[in-house]
């Protein structure tokens, strides 16, 4: 009786699974390293927002649009 599958076919499936898992694994990594550089860089500009919100007048004075000539 035949088999439906052969050995060798069985450990070349394996093989294409196991790289294909590598290679998501690989951009899991990629997108969880950026996605921790956007949080820190949101982390960051949330701070410079909220100083210059308590910061009054003085520091809204950079904000101001430049009257026109």
């Amino acid at each position: 009786m035949s088999q439906p599958f052969s050995t060798e076919h069985l450990e070349v499936k394996i093989a294409h699974l196991d790289q294909a898992v590598h290679e998501l694994s690989q951009a899991l990594y990629q997108q969880q390293t950026r996605m921790d550089a956007q949080e820190r860089l949101i982390r960051e500009l949330l701070e410079r927002l909220e100083s210059s919100d308590r910061g009054g007048a003085s520091s809204s004075a950079q904000f101001e649009i430049p009257p026109h000539y």
